[in-house]
């Protein structure tokens, strides 16, 4: 950016920066649209800015000046009132092929200038070299005039040469035929698609001393008439004649304004940028893009859970946690029994142990295969994603918006396997609850051992015919009786209620379980679909930052 201030300052002054910002601007959408706009329009204003670019460093006391025309409309005759100078009489000769000639007033900076015109040496004349102290030479000071070849010949080199040099004037003259002035190939090729360039161009309607007199204005009227047909109202047409020098003053008098001004190439510049930006702005268009809604979001991330098998992964949590929940406070008598049913979790390779993940580092989750209407839903979702942002921008951009929705979709199997394998399930947390009902079981069940063979004894010695001990009794009910009955009642009571409590933990785990993977996967959509398409978005906004900028 520096160098085109400095450049900037250099061509149309300090008190004039405004080139700059709107280069930088037309720049920046540009490199933001590229892969979302086409590349035709963009390499086109890619041309704008690499000439803006370089005219912006180069001279910036020169106007670079060209005459255009077809065939006998009298250019070079044109070009030698202008420039004073006979041709023939100093040795230069008109170039037979699609060069250009030049001649230039003040020297200094004009030789890179002309080099970037692509002018070569021999076709370039310097005004003050060969008229050394003309007169009129101050009032032309700083003019680098151009005679291009005719637009109209047969040979393309000339054409190509023609429309290059058309590009990179500051100040277009179109010298034009009596005869041909209605033609539509310069109409059409030139004028027209000039439109926005008429602050830059000067119409000249040559060989008006063949016209008789009273028809001179009327011709020169119904020219300014083609030219509004054209865009181009305004545009000042001046009639000239280069034989006897008729209109030619004030032909180098507007010229001259031109050049004391030192404004046309800031024009110039300013009139390309602003015409490639309008058709930018056109393709690019001007909508606010619409936003990812929160309620989208969440459809976004049910679907990738569904994908993702979450609903199995919680009820494997809820399942499992109640599994081990009835080993670690069922009744001990019946509790192993529980351990003959697999372990949910560990059946999609989710609660494997320390040494289990070490063996299974590498593996994937055994998750059910994702169904085909599981992925329809994705799609859906991705998709409603896509049209809420793009519902207002052209079609580029909404093309662009759904491509890059789905544009790392490939990884979204490993990635939401990793969101699953990597989330803490917290199965393997035993509660302090399940170690007291253990410990209170188990003393239970001692206690029912005591009772069971205080009777067994008992049994054996009125088998025996031995005397039996006294046996303590509690409000009439043998204690031995008591011991066993009342460790396996209450062993079995404190069972059932720890079964009611674990159900509850286990669908308070559950939903524990399903908030930090449902936390995962919304990671999981933040980077694979929602950022994608917000960098979409960022680069609209760039593109229109960067249009209203170059439009300003």
């Amino acid at each position: 950016m520096t160098a085109i201030v400095e450049g900037a300052k250099k061509l149309v002054g300090k008190g004039s920066p405004d080139v700059a910002p709107r280069v930088d601007g037309l720049q920046q959408a540009v490199e933001s649209g590229r892969g979302r706009l086409d590349d035709r329009l963009l390499d086109d204003a890619a041309g704008v800015v690499e000439r803006a670019g370089a005219r912006l460093r180069l001279s910036g006391d020169h106007t670079v000046v060209a005459l255009a025309g077809s065939t006998g409309s009298g250019k070079s005759s044109t070009f030698n009132a202008l420039t004073g100078l006979d041709l023939a009489a100093v040795g230069v000769r008109r170039p037979t092929t699609s060069w250009t000639l030049a001649c230039a007033w003040g020297t200094e900076g004009a030789g890179e200038l002309l080099d970037w015109l692509g002018v070569p040496r021999r076709h370039q004349i310097s005004r003050e070299g060969l008229l050394e102290g003309a007169r009129d030479a101050g009032d032309l000071e700083g003019l680098v005039l151009l005679d291009l070849p005719d637009h109209d010949s047969t040979e393309v080199s000339h054409h190509v040469e023609v429309d290059r040099l058309v590009k990179l004037a500051d100040l277009l003259v179109w010298v034009m035929d009596p005869q041909k002035y209605a033609d539509a190939a310069v109409h059409e090729r030139y004028l027209r698609p000039l439109a926005t360039h008429k602050d830059i161009m000067l119409v000249v309607l040559n060989h008006i001393d063949e016209i008789p007199p009273p028809r001179r204005a009327a011709m020169v009227a119904d020219l300014e008439r083609l030219l509004v047909q054209d865009g181009l109202a305004g545009v000042h047409v001046i009639a000239t004649s280069a034989r006897d020098g008729t209109g030619v003053p004030e032909l180098k008098r507007a010229i001259s304004e031109h050049v004391a001004a030192k404004k046309a190439a800031k024009a110039r510049l300013l009139a390309d940028i602003t015409a490639i930006a309008a058709r930018m702005k056109q393709a690019n268009g001007d909508a606010k893009p619409g936003d990812i809604a929160r309620a989208r979001k969440g459809e976004l991330v049910d679907a990738f859970a569904d994908a993702a098998g979450v609903p199995v992964v919680v009820e494997a949590v809820r399942g499992a946690t109640r599994r081990r929940a009835a080993q670690a406070t069922g009744w001990p008598v019946t509790s192993w029994l529980s351990k003959l049913r697999p372990d949910p979790l560990r059946r999609l390779h989710l609660d494997l142990g320390s040494r289990g993940k070490e063996l299974t580092a590498g593996s994937r989750a055994s998750m059910p295969e994702t169904t085909h209407v599981q992925w329809a839903r994705v799609d859906t979702a991705v998709r409603s994603v896509a049209d809420d942002v793009s519902v207002e921008l052209t079609q580029p951009w909404a093309v662009a918006v759904r491509r890059a929705s789905v544009s790392r979709l490939e990884d979204l199997n490993d990635a939401l396997d990793r969101a699953i394998t990597g989330t803490e399930l917290g199965a393997a947390r035993t509660p302090f609850w399940w170690r007291v009902v253990r410990f209170w079981q188990w003393v239970l069940v001692l206690v029912a051992v005591v009772g069971g063979l205080w009777l067994l004894g008992l049994a054996v010695m009125g088998y025996l015919r031995l005397p039996e001990p006294p046996t303590p009794d509690y409000r009439g009910f043998p204690v031995p009786t008591l011991l066993l009955l009342g460790g396996v009642l209450l062993g079995v009571l404190l069972a059932l209620l720890s079964k009611f409590c674990a159900g509850v933990s286990a669908a308070r785990r559950a939903r524990a379980v399903d908030h930090r993977l449902r936390a995962a996967i919304d990671e999981v959509t933040e980077r694979l679909v929602v950022e994608p398409v917000q960098a979409e978005v960022d680069a609209y906004r760039r593109v229109r930052t960067g249009l209203a900028a170059a439009l300003k």
